[in-house]
């Protein structure tokens, strides 16, 4: 899952980060370790194979996934994380993770190289700057180096009370909803209307302000949603999916991307 909940502290501008991937079993702790102070401390989210005791925030699908790692290098501490997945390793886990919210089979069939984003997420005192740029540079390099065209994965609004989501929701797909042959759609069992507003009775800026920050920088990076949401009852969510195919973005968009040079 993509996590979109900022804070408004940030790093100090002289922090210094470094980014990789994941190489061993410590390595991946730390990061799961961030997905349970956020996910779950801060999220209120569960599931089946979350480690309480250890403070460990995993699922089945995290042996099949690259988990981008983000560290303060004056800290030594792991402060955002990028779990990626590409179509190789979702066939070798059986499905990409997002296939259980919506139905990938556009994205699939395009015979285009497509990447799946999930579990995104920064400590808080690092969120609201500069941080997300340079976890956004090293995802930049790993699409390059792997000819990506097209990065999906679910996003989320906390709660699942749609009364109090319906202006974001609604402004969502009327103005951002994906052109057909990038449009998913939401699972039927959990599937969730998202024109809930008619477009001219909307109040823009209310609703632009009830989304969530990270799903904002996506829009403006030229990306979309999927056709409905998804109620994620074990993680206390709203999802939508979110699309950005790369040959859409123009230069601006692509140097907002790519971030500062890490």
């Amino acid at each position: 899952m993509i996590t979109a909940d900022p804070a408004k502290m940030d790093a100090k501008p002289q922090t210094t980060f470094s980014i990789k991937l994941a190489e061993t079993q410590a390595e991946l702790e730390a990061a799961q370790r961030l997905r349970y102070n956020v996910f779950v401390e801060e999220l209120g989210g569960g599931g089946t194979m979350v480690d309480h005791a250890a403070r460990l925030e995993i699922d089945r699908f995290d042996p099949y996934f690259d988990h981008l790692l983000l560290t303060d290098s004056a800290r030594g501490e792991v402060v955002g994380v990028y779990r990626i997945m590409r179509r190789d390793q979702a066939e070798a886990a059986g499905q990409f993770y997002s296939a259980d919210e919506y139905d990938l089979s556009t994205l699939l069939n395009s015979n285009r190289n497509v990447l799946e984003l999930g579990r995104s997420c920064l400590h808080p005192a690092y969120r609201g700057g500069m941080a997300m740029f340079h976890l956004w540079n090293g995802l930049a390099r790993y699409i390059a180096d792997h000819d990506i065209e097209i990065l999906f994965g679910v996003a989320s609004f906390h709660g699942t009370d749609i009364s109090k989501l319906s202006e974001a929701l609604s402004l969502l797909h009327h103005r951002h909803l994906a052109p057909q042959d990038l449009r998913v759609r939401a699972q039927p069992a959990a599937f969730q209307r998202m024109d809930l507003i008619a477009e001219d009775q909307l109040d823009t800026r209310a609703a632009m302000l009830a989304v969530p920050a990270l799903i904002k920088a996506y829009l403006r990076l030229g990306g979309f949603v999927g056709e409905g949401a998804y109620i994620d009852h074990a993680f206390n969510t709203t999802d939508v999916c979110l699309i950005l195919d790369t040959a859409r973005m123009n230069a601006r968009q692509a140097k907002l991307y790519q971030g500062p040079a890490a």
